[in-house]
């Protein structure tokens, strides 16, 4: 099953651009499609493999920087964008 999921990233943090980048540069070396814009990060590929990509960021984040905010919309099937 296909997933695509629109992440949003906000650490509790004063220096929170170095942060977010962090979790961007995380989600991209997963090997998913991974789209990075303003407000959002957009993140395409197989159910699996985009939850456990999900968890393991979310993880290491409270891991490593300690209290954010994550919000996420889901939709199955493939959303990626047309050109």
């Amino acid at each position: 099953m296909y997933l695509s999921v629109q992440l949003s990233y906000y650490p509790l943090a004063e220096d929170f651009k170095p942060v977010i980048q962090e979790v961007v540069k995380r989600l991209e070396a997963t090997g998913l499609e991974v789209y990075p814009n303003r407000m959002s990060t957009h993140i395409f590929g197989e159910f699996d493999a985009v939850m456990a990509a999900i968890s393991d960021v979310m993880k290491w984040s409270f891991e490593a920087y300690g209290k954010a905010v994550f919000t996420a919309n889901f939709l199955e099937g493939d959303r990626r964008p047309k050109e």
